[in-house]
């Protein structure tokens, strides 16, 4: 693990927060997603999942569900700077994402003076649904937000409140309304690659690769673009959750045979304490027939008897 970030605007960043959008039918993206983050980053990262149901549980997400909507993150994911109490600099991503190198790279492009950072895309869908067949919407910055640095103690940032984020429309929202063009920081498309629409040299491998039509985990686009490295993604994600399985269960192993050996242990312990009790007991009977004995013999009052003479 390397040391902390130092940012564009030449601040120390020791660590990140990354606000993953989670859907119940991507839980295999998201994982993935989270392990790729994980496994590249050379600085602490904290990976959070953004839940729906665990944010309407906490009274902080009450919106109805709009139609337009292809996951359960398209509005939650506004309440990233909330989420980080309105502070420092956190990061939210799409689950659909696989990172192919570090995310200090990325983390390094902070600049103070904006309120968000996003590769600002031209984004014009070529097909009318998307993922496993949920309507497609095309709109003004388009998977701008998909991807998103939020500098969280920005004054604009403030009014992203839950009270706001239920009740806004999604064009305020996905379009950053509450902010002017200059408060928007651009970051190099590299590192919101969208699959099907951006095109790179076949020599260079994009940063973050994102399966905004669908990914490999949906049957209708397990041929796509860079399927493969997602699936290899995938094998290393199942192999690293076995080799810890192997591992925990080891661990329970030695800490029950341990804790089996502490029992044998006590319970000769146990028996040894148990044996004294007995002697204890056996000694104090033996004084008190001693003494009682003693007793008599002197007369009943502690004083031996003179014999007496006729």
């Amino acid at each position: 693990m390397g040391g902390p970030v130092i940012t564009k605007s030449g601040k120390v960043l020791p660590k990140l927060k990354i606000f993953v959008g989670y859907d119940p039918r991507e839980d295999l993206a998201y994982e993935v997603c989270r392990h790729s983050i994980l496994k590249h980053a050379t600085f602490p990262v904290e990976v959070i999942p953004i839940k729906q149901e665990d944010l309407r549980r906490a009274g902080l997400y009450w919106r109805t569900r709009d139609p337009t909507e292809s996951t359960q993150f398209s509005f939650t994911r506004f309440l990233t700077p909330f989420l980080a109490g309105f502070e420092g600099w956190a990061m939210f991503v799409d689950c659909d994402f696989l990172y192919t190198v570090d995310i200090r790279e990325l983390a390094e492009f902070i600049d103070d003076k904006y309120a968000i950072m996003c590769v600002k895309h031209d984004y014009k869908p070529k097909s009318a649904t998307k993922m496993d067949g949920v309507v497609q919407t095309t709109y003004p910055r388009k998977n701008w937000s998909s991807m998103v640095l939020y500098n969280c103690k920005h004054p604009k940032n403030r009014v992203l409140t839950p009270s706001v984020v239920n009740s806004q429309s999604g064009a305020f929202l996905h379009r950053f309304t509450w902010l002017d063009d200059n408060d928007i920081g651009s970051i190099p498309y590299t590192w919101n690659f969208l699959v099907g629409h951006n095109e790179i040299d076949d020599k260079d491998l994009p940063k973050a690769i994102h399966y905004t039509m669908g990914g490999p985990w949906f049957e209708a686009w397990k041929d796509c673009q860079f399927a493969d490295l997602w699936l290899q993604e995938v094998d290393e994600y199942k192999r690293s959750q076995m080799i810890q399985k192997v591992i925990q269960d080891e661990l329970i192993r030695l800490l029950d045979t341990r804790m089996n050996e502490r029992a044998g242990e006590l319970e000769a312990r146990v028996g040894e304490l148990e044996g004294k009790v007995k002697e204890i007991s056996a000694l104090q009977k033996l004084l008190l027939f001693y003494l009682q004995e003693r007793f008599l013999s002197e007369g009943g009052n502690g004083v031996k008897e003179t014999p007496f003479d006729a």
